[in-house]
């Protein structure tokens, strides 16, 4: 349900949708796990859904059907894998299943069906398999930590937060302005050191990761997170569209919101993975 806050100020509609949002984000992942995979199987859904509409408005034709359902298996599988509940030997299954959208495509009468083809796959690969990747950290010590996915949103948000404070007040340097004019390195660095800082505020609270590890989180967050903001940039100028969607009132889509989180959440992955 798209929630109408016309009437607001585009501000009053960027806090009061952020505040509601987070509130329920956190509220979602701290219940239990089985809240958790709901919210961002929905998630998923919503993003593929935002991404193969895009690509439809610049004359493609992806298979929305069949890159949701496979998006949507692929973060399932993950989760039940890292549950406990299925052997790894299940991710498997994924390979024969992604291939058989080339059979689906020799039904078709596409003009450019390896087109279809392949942002059908982009889509699953840039936005289904990152958030998979989050049942990584979230069972990385054997049952459900909900302190090790709540802090990685923390600290995005600390991360934007800070970006967005200290580039208002002292950004001169362009980080990136062929791809983002509004983005510097003074931003970059006052999101860099709130950051590493909620991190630290975090170690007190979630002790299964060092401080330091902790700090090095934060900073594989702060680096992948920018590039995903920078990525999801990218593919809207490339679209010439503002925004991937209207969902989130002042905010855009649902791709706005987490395009720090998929360019990121491999790394993050990865990290825990090595830890434990």
């Amino acid at each position: 349900m798209k929630l109408n806050l016309s009437s607001k100020s585009n501000l009053h509609q960027r806090i009061l949708a952020g505040l509601v949002g987070a509130a329920t984000i956190v509220l979602l992942i701290v219940l239990n796990e089985w809240t958790f995979f709901f919210l961002f199987a929905a998630i998923c859904v919503i993003a593929l859904q935002e991404f193969y509409k895009m690509m439809e408005s610049s004359g493609l034709k992806p298979n929305r059907i069949y890159g949701t359902a496979l998006g949507l298996f692929i973060f399932t599988i993950v989760f039940f894998i890292e549950y406990g509940l299925l052997h790894a030997r299940t991710f498997y299954m994924i390979i024969p299943i992604f291939f058989l959208l080339f059979i689906m495509e020799l039904f078709t009468k596409h003009d450019k069906p390896f087109h279809n083809i392949a942002f059908t796959f982009l889509g699953i690969i840039y936005i289904a398999f990152p958030l998979a990747m989050l049942s990584i950290p979230a069972f990385s010590t054997g049952t459900y930590n909900y302190g090790h996915i709540l802090s990685v949103l923390l600290i995005i948000w600390a991360t934007d937060t800070g970006a967005y404070i200290a580039g208002r007040a002292f950004g001169k340097n362009k980080l990136f302005e062929r791809i983002s004019p509004k983005k510097t390195w003074e931003g970059s660095i006052g999101g860099a050191i709130l950051s590493v800082a909620t991190a630290l505020v975090l170690s007190t609270f979630f002790t299964t990761l060092s401080p330091l590890n902790w700090v090095f989180l934060a900073l594989i967050i702060m680096v992948f997170g920018s590039f995903g903001d920078l990525v999801e940039s990218l593919l809207k100028r490339s679209l010439d569209i503002k925004d991937s969607g209207a969902l989130i009132p002042g905010h855009g889509g649902f791709l706005d919101r987490f395009d720090s989180l998929l360019i990121a959440s491999p790394f993050i992955a990865a990290y825990f993975k090595i830890l434990f």
